[in-house]
């Protein structure tokens, strides 16, 4: 059963409310995640609560259950001088930046003039989502899953 602490497999097909696929993940190439340490959005990780292997179930999240909503002041210009000179300025790269204690990633969205136009917000904040979801596998973490705080599986290990 899906409790904290256990590894979860799953399959999934990920849309978004006009029913466009954004995501996916089968049997062969599962997603693998440590239950209850916030590896997923928060409305399916509370969804898949207590689920056992081959269950099946269609998750609708709202914004604020999975991406959160588009916060305005994580979109800003700077300008192009705040970059280095040999990095290309391309819509769609992303980077990491300090806000106060945190790393935070930003996505450029494009230039205007002489400045960069960039945004802070998960490229799918202000969405609502639906998953159809299958759990695949279930096991206990082991300890060292528990402490490094991510599953193991596959290609999870960093």
């Amino acid at each position: 059963m899906i409790t904290k602490n256990t590894i979860v497999s799953l399959g999934y097909r990920l849309t978004n409310a006009e029913g466009q696929e954004l995501d996916k993940a089968d049997s062969s190439q599962p997603l693998s995640y440590l239950h209850g340490h916030r590896q997923i959005v928060p409305g399916l990780e509370n969804a898949l609560e207590g689920m056992l292997v081959g269950d099946k179930k269609e998750v609708s999240l709202s914004p604020e259950e999975g991406y959160g909503q588009i916060i305005p002041d994580l979109r800003l210009k700077l300008p192009r001088t705040q970059f280095p000179e040999e990095m290309e300025i391309a819509p769609g790269l992303q980077f990491e930046a300090n806000l106060g204690d945190n790393r935070h990633i930003f996505t450029i969205i494009g230039e205007e003039g002489d400045d960069v136009k960039i945004d802070g917000n998960h490229p799918l904040a202000g969405q609502s989502l639906n998953f159809s979801v299958e759990v695949l596998a279930i096991r206990p973490a082991t300890d060292e899953e528990i402490q490094h705080g991510h599953s193991h599986d596959g290609d999870s290990h960093h």
